[in-house]
């Protein structure tokens, strides 16, 4: 292989990174147990363990004070990961240098850049997709959600009370969600208030009928039981609108994933064939242009075929 020297490179630092993580871990790990041990001989009973220890702490303080570490932040908020923006940042940091050398030993090391650089692309996305996911398992529990609120309701709760009751009785996310709702009501904000950022973190139109919903009825009063038991009809109808709909639309996906696997696929059987053949063709700048224009057509087809098959229900 030719790129064996760089591979070996790649290897030993991912390698010490992975080990210096693990040292982290294990320190981290020995010191908590250790102050375990000092409460239990303290007291005589078993503590009660709070949130895991987060790891990176000096690198997450620094990071906040930027602003991209307050973008990273806020992103992070509405997915509902466990992360801090200093986790986050060291663990796109790891996987850009995998990437690069992984990637770069396989193919050529221009493709490690452009690898690279795809994985910073990839680190938002992924954070994209996690929040369009929190978001969709969201909208599944809102037929749930409303039948929980007309039952409260209707047995003379108020919205407040029943927003409560809602938060301890649904799963996550719309268990955490409501609970956030209902901390925020707790201190003193307003119905509209609390709801319209509960919009706002998770945005769909499901979700935005049904915080007007409550906000009118709250404001102007009205039959929001009747409300309510048709609001649960017509989610529970939309639900099974969007999951025929995600049927249908699954080859298109797969259609979208193969276009740019076809076009690596490609490279690696004339890499295989003809040896070296991909260091020469980067070696100079007219490959590199060449290059960096057939990735770029390949990303336009993707989002092309994503974009076509996206349906609003």
């Amino acid at each position: 292989m030719d790129n064996l020297p760089l591979l070996t490179i790649g290897i030993t630092l991912l390698t010490c990174v992975l080990g210096v993580v693990g040292v982290h871990v294990y320190s981290a790990g020995k010191a908590q147990r250790q102050l375990l041990v000092d409460r239990m001989s303290h007291t005589g009973q078993m503590p009660v363990v709070g949130a895991r220890r987060r790891r990176f702490t000096g690198i997450d303080r620094r990071l906040r004070n930027t602003g991209l570490g307050k973008r990273i932040e806020r992103k992070i908020a509405v997915t509902g990961l466990d992360l801090t923006p200093g986790e986050y940042f060291i663990y796109v940091f790891a996987g850009l240098l995998g990437l690069y050398f992984i990637v770069g030993a396989v193919f050529a090391p221009f493709f490690g850049v452009l690898a690279a650089l795809g994985g910073l692309w990839g680190g938002n996305a992924f954070l994209n997709w996690q929040r369009v996911k929190r978001t969709e398992a969201f909208i599944n529990q809102l037929p749930e959600l409303t039948r929980v609120l007309a039952n409260a309701t209707q047995a003379g709760l108020a919205m407040r009370t029943a927003l409560v009751m809602a938060a301890e009785e649904l799963d996550n996310p719309a268990g955490e969600e409501l609970q956030r709702v209902a901390d925020q009501l707790a201190v003193g904000h307003s119905l509209d208030d609390a709801l319209g950022e509960l919009a706002e973190r998770l945005p769909s139109r499901e979700l935005v009928v049904l915080v007007t919903t409550l906000v009118l009825s709250s404001r102007a009063g009205g039959q929001v039981v009747t409300s309510l038991r048709n609001l649960t009809e017509t989610l529970e109808e939309r639900k099974e609108t969007r999951r025929e709909v995600k049927t249908m639309l699954s080859q298109i996906q797969v259609t979208a994933l193969a276009v740019p696997l076809l076009g690596l696929g490609f490279l690696l059987m004339i890499n295989a064939t003809t040896p070296g053949a991909l260091d020469k063709m980067t070696g100079a700048g007219l490959g590199q242009a060449g290059t960096v224009v057939a990735f770029a057509l390949y990303s336009v087809g993707f989002f092309l075929i994503r974009r076509m098959s996206r349906i609003q229900v």
